[in-house]
């Protein structure tokens, strides 16, 4: 079932109309199928990490983390196909939840049919430099279909690809089902280690321990202890666990403990380079250099904290025009917060001139240019979609031969 009323065009997309668009592709792609299961499922929704798959995801429009249901039928053995669910523009986990992977319908089916259906997340990303050295914000948290992480995104070399080609053959691989790990417990704590303990698991070769999601072992733990050393001091960690069977397929994660070491933590660094990339009539565009070890930056405005973001650029938006602004930001590690940075100024445009037209007009009167079937704002290169008479775009001049769209 969905999660909208027919008539709805709202997040997160998903409607009730009457039509089981899961069964039709199911059935198209396989042939005939078995009933669905209407009621309570069999399988087991699996969360698991695509950085296995792809060193830092996110710099390539995917998430940390992703979801695999599995149906009983193939946990105790049975041959099952494998059916992969990509999510819409504005559907990915971080915009609705878990609403694509368990509302869209294709778990019913699986659950009769033997199909495992691996659901991958894409995230928003920031501006990506493509080939024509144009930017574009992918904000929706698409699949890459223009080129943002890449030329090669259409093919097999394409990073996103490459990533989903891995993952189909670790699954394809063989499924050895194994019981999630418990008790999970912290026994000990110094100024750079914390020590762990869990419950064995019956049949595992082995655990891997994850300190923050990200693996903390280097080779395979075949205790049920562990020491996580050269940590930093004072400093809280989130922990999880989990078995591996003798084919070498995880568990699901643990329940997490958090643990601190002890001591007085560490400076954290303070970001800087900070400067001004692009002012319009109510929004500035800050960047600045990362700082090692941050995990996010908070952003300040006139002294007052306005965003936290895991990127080193924010562009702050509903601003009053014609008006001077002052911009610090500090990076964040764990609870701790690093010194503001320099300090820079803004003073937003007082020149603002829209024109909803077509792309053709736009083209046409020099508001933008047009290259390979789609049309580009002139001064800003911001993607406004196809050249064509029927594709229609709000664009605003903010300064001389510099249009935005809005």
């Amino acid at each position: 079932a969905g999660n909208n009323g027919c008539g709805s065009t709202s997040s997160p997309y998903i409607s009730n109309c009457g039509f089981d668009g899961a069964g039709a592709i199911l059935e198209h792609i396989y042939g005939s199928l078995k009933p669905r299961n209407n009621g309570a499922l069999s399988g087991t929704f699996i969360e698991f990490s695509q950085a296995e798959f792809l060193t830092s995801p996110r710099s390539y429009g995917m998430d940390e983390t992703a979801w695999i249901y599995v149906p009983k039928s193939c946990a105790d053995g049975q041959t099952c196909k494998l059916h992969i669910a990509y999510h819409g523009c504005a559907q990915g986990y971080e915009k609705v939840g878990d609403k694509f992977v368990k509302n869209t319908g294709y778990n019913r089916w699986a659950d009769t049919n033997n199909i495992i259906v691996l659901y991958p997340q894409a995230v928003a990303t920031t501006l990506k430099n493509i080939e024509s050295k144009a930017t574009l914000p992918n904000s929706n948290g698409c699949w890459d279909w223009i080129g943002w992480y890449g030329a090669d995104f259409d093919v097999k070399s394409g990073k996103q690809s490459t990533a989903m080609k891995k993952m189909i053959d670790r699954i394809t691989s063989g499924f050895n089902p194994i019981d999630t790990p418990t008790g999970l417990d912290v026994i000990g704590t110094t100024d750079d280690s914390i020590s762990l303990v869990w419950r064995q698991v019956s049949g595992a070769s082995g655990y891997n321990v994850y300190r923050n999601v990200g693996k903390a072992n280097s080779e395979l733990i075949s205790d049920t202890t562990f020491t996580d050393n050269n940590l930093n001091s004072g400093t809280t960690y989130v922990y999880t666990v989990k078995a591996v069977s003798s084919t070498g397929a995880e568990s699901i994660f643990s329940q997490s403990v958090n643990a601190k070491t002890t001591g007085e933590p560490p400076a954290v660094e303070t970001p800087s380079g900070l400067t001004v990339t692009r002012i319009t009539s109510d929004s500035i565009t800050l960047q600045w250099d990362s700082a090692s070890g941050a995990q996010k930056y908070n952003v300040y405005r006139d002294g007052n904290k306005v965003a936290d973001v895991s990127i080193t650029s924010y562009t702050d938006t509903g601003l009053s025009s014609a008006t001077d602004y002052l911009y610090q930001v500090s990076s964040v590690q764990y609870s701790q917060e690093s010194q503001k940075s320099n300090e820079v100024e803004a003073t937003t445009l007082t020149e603002k001139v829209c024109y909803n037209d077509n792309n053709f007009n736009h083209v046409t009167a020099g508001r933008a240019y047009h290259r390979l079937g789609y049309a580009w704002a002139l001064g800003s290169d911001q993607n406004m979609g196809l050249y064509n008479i029927i594709q229609k775009t709000n664009l605003c001049k903010t300064k001389e031969s510099y249009y935005i769209i809005e």
